[in-house]
């Protein structure tokens, strides 16, 4: 897992929402502080309460210059859907190939009723102005998840 006071890995990834082919790349939003949170699988129950969570707080993210980007390898057009039904109002971006998952060490080995697999690790990355590891929480427990990253923010932008 990436460590706080690492340089945040940047990428350019399929947004949502978003015309087709538009894309997101995580210097542009410098010097804004980023929420990125890595999450399984659109439309499953943890990942839509953690979203529909940070899209209740979306405004008090933006009140505090924070922009708050959701991770994960669903495609572009399932985000697309999965922000149509929930009236999501954060940004989706795909990861579809890994390589951002990997580079924040996301991507790992899970396994479920005995079985092994390689797959997202939930977990959300805070990243301040200057693109710099602010803070890092590894295994996210959704229920009150948002809350605490928004007070981490709070004190992001109070220390700067």
């Amino acid at each position: 897992m990436i460590a706080i006071g690492e340089t945040a890995p940047d990428f350019t990834l399929p947004r949502s929402p978003a015309a087709p082919g538009e894309t997101l790349t995580l210097a542009a939003l410098r010097p804004g502080i980023v929420v990125l949170y890595f999450y399984p699988k659109d439309d499953t129950p943890g990942c839509t309460t953690e979203a529909l969570d940070f899209t209740r707080l979306a405004a008090d993210f933006a009140a505090e210059g924070a922009t708050v980007v959701g991770i994960s390898k669903d495609s572009a057009q399932k985000h697309e859907k999965f922000c149509a039904k929930h009236a999501l109002n954060v940004v989706l971006v795909s990861d579809a190939e890994s390589d951002t998952c990997e580079r924040y060490g996301t991507w790992a080995e899970k396994s479920m009723y005995g079985k092994t697999y390689m797959g997202i690790t939930r977990a959300t990355v805070l990243i301040d102005g200057a693109g710099q590891v602010a803070q890092v929480w590894p295994k996210v427990s959704v229920k009150g998840h948002a809350e605490e990253v928004l007070a981490a923010v709070r004190a992001l932008k109070a220390g700067a």
